[in-house]
């Protein structure tokens, strides 16, 4: 406001001031208008991705849906490269904790028993469950695992559970073994 009140005088400061000052009025103004953007865009990807995963915001992580970061650019007619640097290293607190706005994008892996589309969220939400409810001197090897996400409608292959778990860091069987 200083600097503003500054420029409407017409007397006082030298001419090269003047212009000084009027540059970095200038570059303030700039700046104040593309934060007030971001915040925007980043009010419009977030109410976007709301409303895609309705069902998660209202029941929790289970019922996460698969998204793609297109889907969303479609819906707030932006370029698919903008969400992605809007929804990088943000998180949102929810009554169901921290997370980071990439953890609502998944891909679908085919249809689950009840038609929906099954998201590699909810698969690996699944097996984490399995495995902390398992005997923990008689762990379950993939193979098993993977029969059992076959009896509850997510028919994945031994090798696909193993690379879910692992990226979960969870080991395999043998690692998990409770000698006690």
């Amino acid at each position: 406001k200083t600097y503003a009140d500054m420029l409407k005088r017409k007397s006082g400061a030298a001419k090269d001031v003047k212009q000084f000052i009027r540059t970095r009025y200038n570059d303030a103004n700039w700046l104040i208008r593309a934060v007030e953007q971001r915040r925007g865009t980043m009010l419009r990807v977030m109410d976007a991705i709301m409303d895609k995963q309705k069902k998660w915001f209202e029941k929790g992580p289970p019922n996460l849906v698969p998204l793609k970061l297109q889907d969303i650019a479609d819906v707030i007619e932006m370029h698919v490269s903008t969400i992605s640097r809007v929804t990088s290293n943000k998180f949102v607190q929810t009554p169901f904790g921290l997370f980071e706005l990439k953890y609502f994008f998944s891909d679908a892996l085919g249809k689950g028993d009840d038609g929906e589309d099954l998201s590699t969220v909810k698969i690996k939400n699944r097996l984490r469950e399995m495995i902390g409810e398992e005997n923990k001197k008689k762990p379950l090897s993939d193979q098993k695992l993977s029969e059992m996400m076959k009896a509850d409608g997510f028919a994945l292959a031994r090798r696909t559970v193993a690379k879910y778990r692992e990226q979960m860091g969870i080991p395999a069987a043998r690692m998990r073994k409770s000698y006690e």
